[in-house]
Formats: structure tokens, C-alpha cells, sequence
């Protein structure tokens, strides 16, 4: 935009040497415009560095300018499409209230003129004043639209960067919780077995040994559920009921720790794979809790199938808490439900045991 008003004004002030040359004024009008045409360019880029002031006094000063020249070259095309250019140039460096002023005032310069005369040219004057004033209104409103979307892009960049960042934490969350609930639990039978293995070793080895075979079979799956998990492998979910797999959670570690028994209330449905994943990590991470911390005798896990609801609940008859029930066991188990959009509450008093709750929408 600065180029071409640049060269308008120039080619204005070519045609206002023309239209001037007859009348023999070319002298003092070349002079004149040759001020003019430097002041637009010099002051309008000066006034454009500063503020709201700067303009004010370019323009008044521009308006002077342009009137003078007006006066010695003589109503014409040249001088007229000079004061034009100031119309332009107030557009770009004022509110648009303002620049209406400068756009009413340049057509008075014919003021002085036969009334017949004066009325054609403030009329064409104040028209090519409306259309410059419009094209520059569009131009300004397109350049203010283009600088809009280049700070939504930004925005929208900035966002997306923040969305990945975000689905990256999600992600690891996801494979921690799937680390501490699988690998966890699985540890724990491990360490109990053994521990139960060097209780018996030199009593009943053979009973020992079997202990160890199922502390064996519990480190191998546990090496299976650390490369699923770190992978973050979405494979398909094996095709087993959900009171399967906790009757075979429960009898993981029936042989060093407290029994536990499965009860199913209820018609037993399919689940969603992430709700019965769920489902089935809060029965692991409640009968892990018991295993490490209870000193229960005995557990039961307790899976109530009601019209749209499916309830698990974990119940030892050890201990209890001590008034906490924190970790990141059950802080994991919580965010998984609650994000499924179901709820996990944890009941316990000191000599009765503890019962952690899990209803989801099923």
C-alpha cells in the first residue's frame, strides 16, 4: 500500500505538470508538488512509526500542502488525485470517524469557484473522495482480517501443541496405571510365594517347590503385562467373562494369602472392554492392598450386575485402615473409573476390615 500511494502521488503530480504547462504555472505548481509528493511519502511513513499526534499534524499539515497546490495549479486532475492520496493516507492512520472528516473537507477545496463550476467539482471530487475512501476501508478491514487469522493460526497451533502434549500425559498415565495395576499385583504374589517357599523349604519341599513354580509362572506373566503396557498395545480383549477372570485373579494367590471367593449377584452380561478392564484392575488392585497390607483371613470379591449399573466390590475381614486410604494404586484405579464416567469409594475402620467399592455404567 505505501508503493502504491507513493506512486500515485507521483503520477499525480506528472498529470498536474501537464495540465499545468498552458497556463504557464509550472514553475511554482512542480515546485509545490515536488513538497507535497516528498511530505507524503517521508511524513506518512513518519506518522505511521508514531501514534494518534503524529498523524493529526501529518495530515494537517498534508491538507495545507495539497490546498496550496490546488490554488496554484488550478483545478484539475493531477492536483485533484494528490489531495485523493491524502484521503487514502488518513484512512490508514485514523479511526474511519475520523478520516470521514478529512475525506468531507477535501472536496471545499473548490470553495471560490463560479457556483455552476464549484457544485460539478465538489460533487466529482467528493465522489472520487468516497470511492478512494471505500477501497482503502476494504483494504485496512482486509489487512486487520488477515492479521486475525494469522493470531488464530497461532492460537490453533499453539493448542494443538497443547492437545498432544495433553494425549502424550494421557498416554503415560494410561501405561503407568497399566504398569502399577498389572506388574504390581503380579510382584506381589511373587514376593508372596516366595516368601511362603522359604517358610516350608526345609519342612515340605516339595510344597515349596510348588510355590516357586507359581512364583515363576506369576514373573512371567508379569514380564507379559510390563511389554504390553510400556508397547501401549491395544489389542483385542480376550473373549472371557468377566467372572472368569477374577475367579482366576482370585485363586492367583489362594496358596500365600488370605482365601477369596467370587460372587456374582445378577444376570451376567458383555461389558465394554475398558469398563470390564476397569472392573477387573480395581478387583486387582483391591486384592493386592489386601495381600501386602490387610493381614486378612479371608476376601471376597463381589460383582452385583443391575439395569445399566455394574457394581464391584473387594471386602477383606483384616485390619483396616488406619484413617487413609491413599497410594497410587487406588488414586490410578479412581481417575480410570471416573473417566468411564462411574465412581470408586473405600469404607474401612480400624479392626474391620475394608471394602472398596466400584459402580460403572454397564
Amino acid at each position: 500500500m505505501n508503493r502504491a500511494l507513493s506512486a500515485l502521488a507521483v503520477a499525480a503530480l506528472l498529470v498536474m505538470l501537464l495540465e499545468a504547462a498552458p497556463s504557464g504555472s509550472v514553475m511554482p505548481a512542480g515546485a509545490l508538488g515536488v513538497v507535497f509528493v516528498a511530505w507524503s511519502v517521508v511524513g506518512y511513513r513518519w506518522a505511521l512509526s508514531r501514534g494518534r499526534a503524529a498523524a493529526v499534524a501529518y495530515l494537517t499539515v498534508a491538507l495545507a500542502l495539497g490546498f496550496v497546490v490546488f490554488n496554484v495549479a488550478g483545478a484539475g486532475v493531477g492536483s485533484t488525485l494528490l489531495l485523493v492520496v491524502v484521503v487514502v493516507q488518513a484512512v490508514m492512520l485514523l479511526p474511519l470517524g475520523w478520516a470521514v472528516v478529512v475525506a468531507v473537507l477535501v472536496p471545499f477545496v473548490h470553495v471560490g469557484m463560479p457556483m455552476p463550476d464549484a457544485v460539478r467539482q465538489v460533487v466529482s471530487t467528493g465522489l472520487a473522495c468516497a470511492f478512494a475512501f471505500v477501497l482503502a476501508a476494504l483494504h485496512l478491514r482486509e489487512q486487520q482480517a488477515r492479521s486475525e487469522l494469522a493470531d488464530a493460526n497461532r492460537r490453533l497451533r499453539e493448542l494443538g501443541e497443547q492437545a498432544e502434549e495433553l494425549a502424550t500425559m494421557r498416554e503415560r498415565t494410561r501405561v503407568a496405571r497399566d504398569i502399577h495395576d498389572g506388574l504390581g499385583h503380579h510382584l506381589t504374589v511373587v514376593g508372596m510365594q516366595v516368601q511362603a517357599a522359604r517358610a516350608v523349604l526345609s519342612s515340605d519341599p516339595a510344597r515349596a517347590d510348588g510355590l516357586l513354580s507359581q512364583a515363576e509362572d506369576q514373573a512371567r506373566r508379569a514380564l507379559v503385562s510390563v511389554r504390553e503396557s510400556v508397547a501401549a498395545l491395544r489389542e483385542a480383549r480376550p473373549e472371557q467373562w468377566l467372572s472368569a477372570q477374577l475367579e482366576t485373579l482370585a485363586a492367583e494367590g489362594v496358596s500365600s494369602g488370605p482365601s477369596t471367593s467370587v460372587e456374582v449377584r445378577g444376570r451376567e452380561r458383555r461389558l465394554d472392554d475398558e469398563v470390564q478392564v476397569a472392573l477387573f484392575r480395581a478387583a486387582q488392585e483391591g486384592l493386592t492392598n489386601i495381600r501386602k497390607h490387610a493381614n486378612a483371613h479371608a476376601a471376597v470379591i463381589r460383582l452385583t450386575y443391575r439395569p445399566d449399573v455394574v457394581s464391584l466390590e473387594v471386602r477383606d475381614d483384616g485390619r483396616g485402615l488406619d484413617g487413609t486410604a491413599g497410594g497410587f494404586g487406588l488414586v490410578g484405579i479412581r481417575e480410570r473409573v471416573e473417566d468411564l464416567g462411574g465412581s470408586l469409594s473405600v469404607e474401612s475402620a480400624p479392626g474391620s476390615g475394608v471394602a472398596v467399592r466400584v459402580e460403572m455404567p454397564g
